[in-house]
This record gives structure tokens, sequence and C-alpha cells, in this order.
């Protein structure tokens, strides 16, 4: 299949200029391997028998490809990462390895932090703009430049992101229908809960009751749910759960890097066993699910401006969808709508207004109300409305 570009491309170039090694971190079959392999001169498998044969016997020969040297799955052997930081060290020279993994790595005393030997990025499955569902009329970087938007309806409709939440962002999934997207993701699903989840950290973990809290977790996707309220609705009235079981849950699935808004909507739709069709009759629940996709979204985008996303509700009940944070402080604040009626983006705007007046002495560089279809324009407030379907980085 012909590689499709990535947003962290242009990041992982800018790391191999800075650093001796990168470390690629997400969700397994989000794309991190092709991505390393567009950069990398050169590949060694570390999820392979000869290479764990090498890690007993001779491990600096599994380092020493032409660099880039691209060290798939690295996580497998945690002790490569101090042969790789003795290596950066002894070449002095930027640029020598790509370390991919989809699992974060245990909390080894041992294991030296790296600093100033590793950057680390995060790869998350792909945007709208990614997999070719966007105009790209409206930059996002020009937004948090403080840039007005002006863009034509985009031609998605409502049924169309029903369906691209249902098929995701996951590389393997181009090209997909909605019903074959969910039968692979259904089986992701299986194989987190039976083999990933006892792979990362080498404790035999119930699949039922893994799967429980996945479709739980599913079920409160872009909701502050505490672990209390994720314990009683994954036993529900038939299952007994402990809070410090899901707790264990919960923390493994963070390794694999699945529980971040659960990665991407379609792991959400699949744990539900929503179709396009039922989303359509369940827009509560679809308005969930895209908030999901569109938070995917900023995340890929804000973290190419160095910038970070945030969920934000204070204790009056004031709630953003999302808060964009610069490196330097400024900031930008988003809702989601499904609809783009003036009803409901009214409503949003208020949202955004009452957080700029309440955040005195930093004012936003930008407010804006995302919205699943409709034009791109400058609202008579101020306020921003960005169709997803023009959104670009």
């Amino acid at each position: 299949m012909e590689y499709r570009p990535r947003v962290l491309d242009g990041r992982l170039a800018s790391a191999l200029e800075a650093a001796g090694a990168v470390v690629i971190e997400g969700v397994k079959a989000s794309g991190k391997t092709e991505t390393g392999r567009q950069a990398a001169r050169s590949e060694v498998r570390i999820d392979t028998v000869a290479s764990h044969q090498m890690m007993t016997v001779a491990p600096e020969l599994l380092l020493e490809g032409e660099p880039p040297l691209l060290l798939d799955e690295w996580q497998v052997e945690e002790r490569l990462w101090n042969y790789v930081r003795h290596a950066v060290d002894d070449r002095q020279l930027p640029g020598q390895f790509i370390l991919t993994g989809s699992a974060l790595a245990s909390d080894d005393p041992t294991r030296h932090p790296g600093a100033g030997r590793f950057i680390r990025l995060r790869m998350r499955p792909m945007t709208l703009a990614e997999v070719g569902y966007s105009t790209g009329d409206i930059s996002f970087a020009a937004v948090l430049q403080g840039q007005g938007v002006r863009a034509p309806q985009p031609g998605l409709t409502v049924p169309d992101i029903a369906e691209r939440i249902v098929v995701g962002g996951w590389p393997a999934h181009l090209g997909l229908t909605a019903s074959q997207a969910q039968r692979l993701m259904s089986g992701y699903i299986d194989d987190v809960s039976r083999e990933d989840i006892q792979r990362v950290d080498g404790i035999r973990r119930d699949p039922d009751g893994v799967r429980r809290v996945i479709t739980s977790l599913a079920r409160n996707v872009a909701t502050p749910a505490t672990l209390e309220l994720i314990t009683a609705d994954a036993a529900g009235t038939d299952v007994s759960l402990k809070i410090d079981t899901v707790r264990t849950y919960y923390a493994s699935l963070k390794r694999l890097m699945i529980v971040d808004d659960l990665a991407d909507p379609a792991l959400a739709a699949a744990a539900l066993r929503a179709t396009p069709a039922m989303l359509l009759h369940d827009l509560n629940t679809m308005g969930y699910l895209f908030e999901s996709m569109v938070v995917r979204d900023l995340r890929v985008y804000a973290e190419a401006q160095e910038a970070s996303v945030f969920h934000y509700r204070d204790e009056l009940g004031l709630e953003v969808d999302a808060i964009v944070e610069m490196a330097d402080g400024r900031w930008a604040g988003f809702e989601v709508k499904l609809g783009s009626s003036p009803e409901v983006c009214d409503v949003a705007a208020e949202h955004l207004l009452k957080l700029r007046d309440k955040v005195a002495g930093q004012p936003p560089i930008a407010l804006g109300v995302i919205t699943a279809t409709g034009f791109g324009f400058v609202r008579r407030d101020g306020v921003l409305q960005i169709p997803i379907g023009a959104l670009a980085p």
C-alpha cells in the first residue's frame, strides 16, 4: 500500500536533526513502523527470535545498521534502551536511531532516562486530513496564530461523519467499508483484552473483565467519568468487579495507549457495536464519538505546534471541550458540536466567551466552535465556526 504522508513526518525529520535517538510511541496499528521506515535507512525488528538471541549473546550487533536505524517494538527488550543510549554517547551524532513501540516501557530503575539524547513523539491514528476527508481550507496553525477563517462547505454530511467515526483513522482501514472496519476493530479489542494486556505487564487478566472496562470507557467517552463510575458501569447487575481490579486494567490499557479518549472513535464504536445507521438514530452517542474524533485531530495538529490539548471543567460547572495550550502559555478554546445551526453554535460560543472573561490577564489566541457540517467563518461575536471537514494542520 502506498504510504500516506502523516503530520508526524515533519516532526520526525526535525527531531532526527536534533537528537541522537527518536522514540515514536503510539497505540498498536497507528502507523508508527511505516512512518519510521520513511526516515530510516536500515531496520531491525526487535520482537523476533533472532533479535532475542542477539540480546543474550551480542546486543551491540543490533545497533550496527546504517543510521537512522529503525528498532521496531524496542520495548520487547527493554535492556536495549541503555545500549542505544551508550551508542548515542559514543557516536556524538544526531539521527542515529528511531525506536518505535506500541506499549510504554515499564518503570525500570536501572534504565537511564535518556535526557538530552532521546526525543519522544506520540503517534495517533490518522486525522480526517490524513485519510483524505478534509479540504484543508482552514489551517489549524493559522488559527493558533490568531488568523480568521473562511471556507465553503467541505461537503461532508452527518451520515458521512457517522461512517468516518466507525471506520476511524487506522491505516489498515483505508478503503474499507464501515462493516469491514468494524469487524477488524472488534478483533483488535479481543486481541487487546486477551493478549496485549497480559503481555504488557506479565500478569494474567480476565479478558471478559477487560472488555467490559473498554466498553464502559466507550459508553463514557468524552465525559469526565470517574474510576468509580467506570467500575459500577462495567460490572452492571450481574458481574462483580472491584475498583482495584479496574484500576489495574486501566493502568495496563494506559501503557498500551488505548485510554487516550479511547485513542480513536472507531474503538469506542466497535466496543458499543454501533454501526453508522445506529449512530444516526442515537445522535447523543454520536455527538460524544464525534467529539472524540475532533479531539483526536486537534491533538495531532496541536502537537505539530508544540502545544497540548486539555478538557476544561471548573467548580461552577463551566465546561469547554478542548483547550489548546501553547508552550509559552498562550491558549485557545474550542467547543465541539455535531450540529451547526445558529441555536447550537450560539450556546457553544457563550461557553467560550464565559471562559474568556473568566481567564483575566491572558486573552485567548482564538475561540472556535468545531462542527460536523456547514461553512467556516468568523461569527459576529468573534468566535470562529470551523467545519471539521475543512480543518488541516
